[in-house]
């Protein structure tokens, strides 16, 4: 897409979620600095952020878990089951990286997670790998720590859920699956070109068509369905 003027792409669109206004003001200030993005709204919950969403057409919604009212769990859930924000990506702000809404923020759509405390330039670039459609993991939450989340969460529905993933992971190729595995382990598509010896282009193509067949939103869900169905297993640390 393209701005208005038709000198180049159009900035990132975002939407700030936070019930905390000083940290939504901090963060429309970093944001707006930047050429390549701005922020088209504020929301105090989330069904506010969620309406937002829709009105303002974002592309990137910066979403705290833990609000009053409508949290941002349920927002996310909201937005990812929206048809018309398809194209929308979810990253999430918590306090504490080790947080039991990890997983399940995950699971809602969100394509990653940010620390609060996370720098300025983390925190921009997290709004750019979202937008991107790429998996986003802050340095300080690694893989490992995605994994235990995963397989911690044993509940009830865990079982039909990974069974479910896994007779759609029968419908992968050989290379897609490996492309997968890879994916799950946190590696970018160049890392991933470098480690199987293809383009970066074959990846990508491998990656795009396993999120169709899986029906993965971004390549963070593509994570979540290798563990849960346990394609992937989670390494002790």
């Amino acid at each position: 897409m393209t701005d208005p003027a038709g000198t180049g792409p159009a900035p990132i669109r975002v939407l700030l979620a936070d019930d905390q206004a000083l940290l939504r003001s901090a963060f429309k200030v970093l944001v707006d600095s930047e050429a390549d993005m701005e922020v088209v709204g504020e929301a105090s919950d989330g069904a506010q952020a969620y309406a937002l969403a829709r009105e303002r057409r974002a592309d990137v919604v910066l979403m705290d878990i833990r609000m009053p009212g409508t949290d941002g769990l349920a927002a996310t859930r909201m937005i990812s089951a929206d048809p018309e924000l398809s194209d929308v990506r979810v990253v999430m702000l918590t306090t504490f990286e080790v947080d039991e809404y990890v997983a399940a923020a995950l699971r809602a759509g969100a394509s990653g997670f940010l620390g609060k405390g996370a720098e300025p330039d983390e925190l921009l670039n997290a709004i750019r790998v979202a937008h991107a459609g790429e998996a986003l993991l802050s340095p300080a939450a690694t893989k490992g720590l995605i994994a235990s989340f995963l397989a911690q969460s044993g509940r009830a529905d865990a079982p039909a859920t990974g069974s479910a993933h896994a007779e759609r992971l029968a419908t992968l190729t050989g290379r897609e699956r490996e492309v997968l595995v890879q994916v799950a382990g946190g590696l970018s598509n160049d890392g991933i070109a470098a480690r199987l010896e293809v383009s970066p282009l074959t990846v990508k193509t491998h990656v795009n068509r396993a999120m169709a067949k899986l029906g993965a939103r971004d390549r963070a869900q593509l994570v979540v369905i290798a563990y849960e169905s346990g394609l992937v297993r989670p390494r002790a640390e």
